[in-house]
């Protein structure tokens, strides 16, 4: 089945047309999503879970326009972790329940740290006092916390160094394989595209149309 499609998709944004008429179909698996800035890589993302609608068109998860789905169960089961950490006070483990709290579960604190290769040592820790890298994977571990199905990540790595990066690629590929978890990754970097997802949807400017290109990640 299918994971998302658009259908004839138009998102026009302060004035401007991001998309126009867009034909997508984004089978479960691993996607990136490639462009320059403004190319419109993020509007795309946040279609996936309601945090934009198109002005005209479809955009269906699983069959279904997500209109007719309620909001937030769509944002539990289709999960974001933003390109910036946006941590609440308190620690870590309090930002996990948060999120547990609000998709009605009770978090396995341990577990989801360790799904985000966070040591379980961290969980007491304030959250903002830690890395970036460390916030990072804070945020995937508080996504995680709803038991999604897709997780959408928007440049989860523009602001980390080489080896924070590399910690952050082989945990997304992890749980991909763990889980059973489908992903739709942003970013400007090819090469991490190519890394990471098995295909690459790549958006070159706001006036030309999507490529979309094809392969076998290799393991």
């Amino acid at each position: 089945m299918l994971l998302f499609t658009f259908e004839d998709v138009t998102v026009v944004r302060a004035g401007r047309i991001v998309f126009e008429g867009l034909e997508l179909a984004l089978p479960e698996g691993l996607t990136a999503v490639v462009g320059p800035s403004g190319a419109g890589k993020s509007t795309l993302l946040r279609l996936l879970n309601r945090l934009a609608d198109p002005q005209r068109g479809v955009v269906r998860y699983r069959g279904r326009d997500i209109r007719s789905l309620d909001v937030l169960a769509l944002r539990r089961e289709v999960a974001l972790v933003p390109q910036l950490p946006a941590l609440l006070p308190g620690s870590v483990a309090d930002n996990v329940r948060y999120t547990g709290r609000l998709a009605g579960r009770p978090p396995d604190i341990a577990g989801l740290l360790a799904d985000a290769a966070l040591p379980a040592d961290l969980a007491e820790r304030e959250a903002t006092a830690l890395s970036v890298g460390e916030q990072q994977r804070v945020m995937l571990a508080r996504a995680l916390a709803t038991g999604p199905r897709v997780l959408l990540a928007d440049e989860p790595t523009a602001a980390l160094d080489q080896d924070s990066r590399a910690i952050v690629e082989r945990t997304l590929l992890g749980l991909s394989d763990r889980q059973d978890l489908s992903l739709v990754l942003v970013t400007h970097d090819r090469a991490q595209a190519s890394r990471l997802a098995e295909r690459v949807i790549a958006i070159p400017a706001p006036d030309r149309g999507l490529a979309v290109r094809r392969r076998a990640r290799s393991t």
